[in-house]
């Protein structure tokens, strides 16, 4: 690799450590091609993406971001999972580290904030930002469908009251 080439895989790196929502570190090392395949196919479902990178590239990167904690984590055969879904990578990783023992979080971090295992793993339980926008939805629109429900009830209560009258007369 030319210097040129590193260049822009630093700047490419710089770009992934600035705009993304989270970004996991986790080593790799045993996992087989058809694996981490997987791995990269679960993250795109999710929205997410991995990148393999050289360590040394990855702190370059790193410098003057406001993660840059994270750098003591980018030893040995590491892999930078990320999404700009503030939870999405966390998710995938999590989950498939669960699956398999060959991937081993190391930490990562969520905006300026530098995360241990716990907090990769506490970021992982959280709702995605689809199903918090699916919860406060429902919230949203539960108190219209019971007052819809309460306007309606006299009138479907009267009718079944009609009907039994009418049933007992016929």
């Amino acid at each position: 690799m030319d210097r040129a080439q590193k260049e822009k895989v630093v700047e490419e790196l710089g770009q992934i450590f600035a705009s993304s929502g989270v970004v996991v570190v986790a080593h790799y090392e045993g996992l087989t091609v058809a694996e981490m395949q997987d791995l990269r196919a679960r993250m795109r479902e999710a929205g997410g993406s991995v990148r393999v990178a050289k360590n040394k590239l990855a702190k370059i990167a790193l410098e003057g971001q406001p993660c840059a904690s994270i750098a003591e984590y980018l030893t040995g055969m590491t892999v930078l999972s990320y999404s700009e879904d503030p939870v999405a990578a966390a998710k995938v990783i999590d989950k498939y580290a669960k699956e398999n023992e060959k991937l081993v979080i190391l930490g990562g971090s969520m905006g300026d904030s530098a995360l241990d295992v716990a907090g990769v793993k506490a970021v992982a339980q959280m709702p995605s930002r689809e199903e918090l926008l699916a919860q406060i939805a429902s919230c949203i629109g539960a108190p219209a469908s019971n007052i819809a429900g309460a306007i309606g009830a006299p009138a479907s209560n009267i009718a079944s009251i009609l009907s039994s009258i009418e049933e007992k007369a016929a």
